[in-house]
This record gives structure tokens, sequence and C-alpha cells, in this order.
């Protein structure tokens, strides 16, 4: 099976590489790889001089705008590298008959109510973000590709920048913190992603279960300031240097922090159908979080 991989250097992608390894020969490519194989999301037609020349059997998309706010003020690059780029794979993997595997995320919902959106729900996405994914999602929908799509949320990784990271260093800074407590969902680690990708694209592979939408995030729930607690906590536990105390880390509502782009309060995916479908059990948020920090704060690290 020859496997190729886009945006090989984020979060996901980085876990990506480890994981499709063992599927067979793996082309790992970022927007800045060198050599002849171009894999530049802002210049979506030379996506698919790349495909043809590796003839893949599968493409994995893990590049995308995930600049929030950003994306608010650029939002035609947003849609390119959101919608044109993702349309142009699924052209070409229709064209060829390779699967194509895209991540997409909770921001395609309003973010209303409590209760977690199965796959069918109804989209609204409140912010240029949210409206750019479902672009990609639609497109690839309609090109008639073989196609995995999952919608996550609340990504982390140990690699590179995160909110657990943040909050480590404001927790050495300042003697008190605010934390957003209005939204909910649940912390997802690039790992579990790419754990999962690779079951599901064997199990496609063999027939063994049908591609689609499916919900792909962590068990539980909790909001910003449940994770920030136990963030700051674990970290005290391990010695770190912790300047806030533990009550001193208040919960207020997301209407404290102005933000260019609106996000949704609710961001609860129902799993049922991805876990039915795959026969998978998805560990508790905690779980993969509390690795995460155990790795992120030992005394090598030098952040």
């Amino acid at each position: 099976m020859k496997v190729l991989l886009f945006g090989s250097n984020g979060q996901v992608g980085w876990e990506l590489q480890r994981a499709l390894a063992p599927l067979g020969a793996l082309t790992a490519l970022d927007f800045d790889s060198a050599g002849p194989l171009r894999a530049d999301f802002a210049d979506p037609e030379s996506l698919a001089a790349t495909v043809r020349a590796l003839a893949p059997d599968v493409i994995v998309n893990a590049a995308a705008h995930t600049a929030v706010d950003r994306a608010e003020s650029e939002p035609a690059l947003a849609r390119k590298l959101n919608a044109e780029a993702p349309a142009v794979l699924a052209r070409e993997a229709a064209a060829s008959g390779a699967w194509l595997v895209h991540y997409s995320t909770d921001y395609v919902f309003d973010g209303s109510g409590d209760t977690a959106r199965a796959e069918d729900a109804p989209t609204a996405p409140l912010n240029v973000y949210g409206t750019t994914k479902l672009e990609g999602e639609q497109a690839i929908r309609a090109s008639g590709a073989k196609h995995l799509l999952f919608r996550t949320s609340w990504v982390y990784g140990t690699r590179g920048g995160n909110f657990a990271r943040t909050m480590l260093r404001l927790a050495r800074e300042r003697d008190r913190l605010a934390v957003i407590d209005d939204q909910i969902g649940a912390p997802t680690g690039a790992e579990l992603l790419a754990d999962v990708t690779a079951h599901a694209i064997r199990a496609v592979m063999r027939d063994a279960a049908p591609g689609g939408t499916y919900h792909l995030v962590a068990g539980g729930e909790t909001s910003w300031h449940g994770y920030a607690c136990r963030v700051i906590e674990a970290a005290r536990a391990a010695g770190a240097p912790v300047k806030v105390a533990a009550d001193a880390i208040a919960a207020v509502p997301s209407s404290e922090f102005a933000t260019a782009a609106q996000r949704p309060k609710n961001s609860r995916l129902d799993t049922s159908l991805l876990r039915r479908t795959f026969a998978l059990d998805l560990p508790p948020w905690q779980a993969g979080v509390d690795r995460m920090l155990a790795e992120i704060l030992t005394p090598t690290d030098p952040r």
C-alpha cells in the first residue's frame, strides 16, 4: 500500500507519520518540503501533480488553516487551504480510485444546546474557520471519492504549543488566573487521532467497514477551566514550579474574553457511530492529557 500524507509537521501530522508507517510505503510532505513534490496548499492545483506523480492508494490530509481568529481577517486564504485544496485532493482521489482521509471540526456546528451532536446533525458554523471547513467537507462528499472524514475538537499534541503549555507558563508567572467555563468539549490528543486513523484505514481497505463521516474525540467532557485545573494540579503534584494557588483559578464566561471569531459553547460530539463501526473504545480525555503532561513535565523539558 502507498500512503501520501500532507501536513506532516503539524501536531496531527507528526503523530500520523508514526501511526501510518506500518501500513506501507509512506510519503510525508509539508508545505516547506524540499524536492520536486509540492505540498503547498496555498496553490491547490499544485497538489494534483503530486498525487498523480505518486499514485497513492490512500491520501491523508492533515493540513489546514487552523488559526481561528486570524481566519476572520484572511477568509480567502482560509478558504483556499480548508476548502479549495481538499476539493482538489478529492477530485484526484476520485479519478484514481484512492481513499481520501480528511479532518474536520466541531466548528461546523453552532454550539447551541448541551447534548452531543451526531454526524447528521444540522450544520451552522459561527465563523470563517468553521464555514471553510464545512465547505471542504461538502466538496469531498460531492466529489464521489472514497473517503473517511473525521470531525474532532480541542486537539493537542506534545509537539509545539498547546493549551496545557500555555496554562503551565501562566501558572508559573501569575498569582491568579481566569479561564473560560462555559465552553464544553473533550480535549483530544493527536496521538489518539493518528492511531484511530490507521485502524480505520486498515478496516476500509479490507472492506470491513464503510467510509463516510465520523466523529472522533476522546471520551467524557470538561470545560477549559476544568482542563486548566487538571493541568496545573498535575504540575503541582510533579513538583513543577507553580505560583498560582488552587483556589485562585477563576471560572469565567467566554464573554470575559474578546475574540475576533465567535466560538461554539457546546463542542460535544457523539462518537457512537465510530465506536460501533470500528469496534473501538475511546479513552477518557483525562488519560490522554495525563500522558501528555507526563512527557512535558520532565526535568529535561526546556519549557
